[in-house]
């Protein structure tokens, strides 16, 4: 039975009025708004307008009061009175954010202090027949936390390290300060009779082509001794199923299903992710007590730590095949996590899946995702490394009941996620290791490591017992001399952006150097890195998600506003960056567009060096995906899930057959392919060179046969040779399949400042009916970019270079399938003076 209806919320201020007085079923709530349940606070107000919307202008500075107050939820709900004396009914709180006091009919059932665990009740006895009366109180953070130690070092904020709730609704360097509250998870009441399951855990155990072996460990809870226990396991692919029974003693029980000609799981980009379907029945005495389903992947994953020579690495390994891992940061998908719905999470997924990205990290600031985000990630073939939410900070892991606490998330969070194929890695923390050790040698910190019990005794204890089908990694980065060493493990590079200065070992300072040269995106070339899980630089959100969210009078380059979507310190990096690539914007079109572009050919320049590197390196996941409001970051898909260039850019970067070229101005251009997939790829490459005007100044082809797996260099040219007197200023390079069987990738000579752009004659036609646009131009048309006012636009391709006399159909979709207003369609490119304005 569901309780998700009904809810009402009201403040008041601390002690202002008595917990029993408000929980009691004869208190008048008539005049209680109502709230959405899974919801917040803040979003009922937004949505009663009873505060403005927090995203737009500074109104996050208006709605500090919130996290001030005390909210009160109530519901009623009507029970039948059908019951048993063998019957147990628990009440069921997914999740509740964060010092919460539950009552029922005025019976306090418990205290809660964890955001990210299900909270569970025996309200046997207080359930009554007819009319019940729910309450949840919810403190605010300061009661709880107001008193503690918070003097050592907590990036953002010093309260968040005493409260196990998301670290980012305290505000970050992507992010404002929300702090929100509420029931943010749906609300059961759970009939039991005789016992529940209260646990399982599948695993495959072996492979073979013929058959696979899939242990199942069940655990259950048992209100009865005096039955017989058992379990029916069995996994089932379309009319397929496999199926065993066994016998439960001890309230556990461990069973095998032999699985004959199995299909595996695997990652989109180098298989198909076939899922089983897990059924358990739990039956006392013969009669069926309690189910279960869920889906299933047969595979294997491991991290091989050191490769066939003896040297070290950091690769994923499914299946018995070696995976580059390429993908992205995922941070929170909303500010207010509750209210968002499943819709969003799986349009966000599949544009990662669309990017060809086969692995998010979800990152340590935010949640253990909600479970619609691993279940796309099992469907799409998308890996997911997984973070334990602590970060940047050191924990108080002296403190008894703080450790208890931590403890009980560790353990329901591992059973909740350990069954899920996508699941890939756990980690403990987020840079806590390596900012501690480099702050503490410059003097910074002066304190212990407090939180290295979590981290290096409690979580490894746990997950030996709990899922030791997995590598428990510490930390990220992590590994060698300098937890951020390129020697071993994986590393975050913030020599791009933030200009630290690698590499350091163990006992030095973290040193920064703050110059174009520092903060380079042409750094990446110099890292050696195994395993790359971290970097990036920031872009602005769309020109749309801009101008719903600051006013109309500071809508300009350089005000107040403009800078107050930039959470990030030392806001000259980004200045830096693009004098560095693209020069200093002028104005705010040119900052839109020039910071788009440098962060797209940053990470395309990093990733494909990453690429080319392999096996050395293995994995790539850039900082970040997507955005929690609609603010200026790191993320390549803004807030209103509308790409920036850099999306674009990922589908060909991270294309499983990558053509890519190594080059540097006035030295060899080095042809690349990289082929991830796990068969030869066999093609016709062409390398041809133009003029802006269109003409082709050069052409080769190689007939190539690249085996499965591997990056491998085709040849080498001269540059003054591929240029045949062209100006390098003047010309652009393609590298393409004549098959069609991959991306073709475009280069320059040099950067884009010091390029002799001409202004293109744009053409542009469009098919409303088909949902399609035509584009041509006379001359180089540098990144096309597409816009149209509305949110979860769909481009087919965007942001886009189209050489001289060539034509382009892009589709056109809303993800919610709402009408396009073409109206507002707008197509530019970096070199147009005027922006066509289409009509068809």
């Amino acid at each position: 039975m569901k309780l998700n209806g009904n809810w009402k919320i009201k403040h008041f201020d601390v002690g202002a009025v008595r917990d029993l007085e408000v929980a009691s079923p004869e208190y008048i709530d008539y005049f209680w708004m109502t709230a959405a349940v899974p919801g917040d606070v803040h979003s009922t107000l937004i949505d009663r307008k009873l505060i403005e919307d927090p995203f737009y202008g500074h109104n996050d500075l208006k709605c500090q009061w919130v996290e001030e107050k005390v909210w009160w939820y109530r519901n009623t709900f009507e029970f039948p009175d059908e019951r048993n004396k063998e019957d147990r009914y628990e009440l069921i709180f997914g999740g509740l954010d964060t010092f919460a006091t539950v009552y029922l009919n005025g019976v306090e059932l418990g205290s809660t202090e964890n955001m990210f665990i299900a909270h569970h009740f025996d309200v046997t006895r207080e359930l009554r027949q007819g009319k019940n009366t729910l309450a949840v109180k919810f403190d605010p953070i300061h009661v709880h936390v107001g008193e503690k130690v918070q003097y050592y070092w907590s990036g953002f904020s010093k309260k968040r390290i005493w409260t196990r709730k998301a670290q980012s609704h305290y505000g970050w360097d992507w992010g404002p300060r929300l702090v929100a509250a509420g029931i943010w998870k749906d609300v059961h009441l759970q009939k039991r009779t005789f016992a529940k399951i209260d646990s399982v855990f599948a695993k495959t155990i072996s492979i073979s082509p013929d058959k696979a072996m899939v242990e199942v460990d069940l655990a259950i809870e048992t209100y009865q001794k005096d039955k017989a226990y058992e379990a029916a396991i069995s996994l089932s692919y379309g009319e397929e199923s496999f199926s065993t029974k066994v016998e439960i003693s001890r309230k556990n029980a461990t069973a095998t299903v032999v699985v004959a000609n199995p299909k595996l799981w695997w990652t989109h980009d180098i298989g198909t992710p076939h899922l089983y379907q897990l059924s358990i029945e739990l039956f006392a005495d013969g009669e069926k007590i309690d189910e279960q389903q869920e889906s299933f992947g047969i595979r294997t994953i491991e991290v091989l730590r050191t490769d066939e020579a003896g040297n070290h690495c950091f690769t994923f390994v499914l299946n018995g095949e070696k995976v580059f891992a390429k993908g992205a940061n995922w941070i929170p998908i909303d500010s207010f996590i509750g209210a968002v719905p499943d819709s969003r999470y799986k349009h966000l997924i599949k544009m990662s899946k669309d990017a060809n990205m086969n692995m998010l990290r979800v990152w340590g600031g935010g949640i253990y995702e909600k479970d619609v985000f691993y279940e796309e990630c099992n469907r799409l073939g998308i890996l997911v490394w997984q973070d334990f939410m602590f970060s940047c900070a050191l924990y108080p892991d002296y403190n008894k009941n703080f450790m208890a606490n931590v403890r009980e998330e560790v353990v329901h969070v591992v059973k909740r996620l350990r069954n899920h194929p996508c699941l890939a890695i756990w980690c403990g923390n987020n840079e806590n290791d390596w900012l501690y050790e480099a702050l503490f040698s410059s003097g910074e910190i002066t304190h212990p490591y407090y939180g290295e019990k979590i981290y290096h005794e409690l979580m490894p204890e746990i997950l030996e017992e709990l899922d030791p089908t997995r590598l428990f990694w510490p930390s990220s980065p992590f590994g060698g001399n300098d937890h951020n060493s390129r020697e071993q493990g994986d590393t975050h590079n913030w020599q791009v952006w933030h200009g630290n200065i690698e590499p350091r070992t163990f006992g030095e300072p973290q040193k920064v150097d703050y110059s174009i040269e520092g903060l380079s995106f042409k750094n990446f070339k110099n890292d050696t890195t195994l395993f790359a899980s971290e970097f990036g630089m920031h872009a602005s959100s769309n020109r749309y998600t801009l101008e719903r969210n600051i006013p109309k009078d500071q809508f300009f380059w350089g005000s107040e506003e403009m800078a107050y979507r930039n959470k990030d310190i030392h806001h000259p990096k980004g200045i830096l960056l693009m004098e560095g690539y693209t020069g200093v914007p002028k104005d705010l079109g040119e900052y839109i567009s020039f910071s788009m572009l440098t962060q797209a050919e940053g990470l395309k320049f990093g990733i494909e060096h990453y690429r080319r590197n392999k096996p050395h390196t293995s994995g790539a996941l850039f900082w970040q995906l997507n955005d929690c409001w609609p603010g200026t970051s790191w993320s390549v898909i803004d807030y209103y899930l509308l790409p920036k260039a850099s999306y674009h850019y990922a589908r060909k970067f991270y294309s499983p057959m990558l053509l890519t070229i190594d080059h540097e101005p006035g030295k060899d251009i080095n042809l690349w392919v990289v082929n991830d997939r796990l068969e030869t790829y066999q093609d016709e490459v062409e390398l041809a060179v133009y003029g802006f005007n269109g003409e082709k100044v050069f052409s080769k082809h190689w007939n190539v046969a690249v085996q499965a797996n591997v990056a491998e260099q085709v040849d080498v040219v001269l540059e003054k040779d591929a240029l045949n007197g062209l100006p390098p200023e003047e010309a652009v390079m393609v590298i393409r399949s004549k098959n069609n069987k991959t991306y073709e990738n475009i280069y320059y000579f040099r950067d884009h400042k010091d390029l002799n752009l001409r202004e293109p004659e744009l053409q542009v036609t469009v098919n409303r009916e088909k949902q399609e646009l035509t584009i041509s131009t006379n001359v180089l048309a540098r990144m096309v970019t597409i816009e149209i006012d509305i949110e979860q636009l769909v481009i087919e391709d965007n942001f886009f270079d189209l050489l001289a006399n060539e034509t382009k159909i892009i589709k056109v979709e809303q993800a919610e399938g709402k009408e396009i207003p073409w109206k507002s369609l707008r197509v530019k490119a970096i070199n147009s003076v005027n922006t066509i304005m289409a009509e068809g």
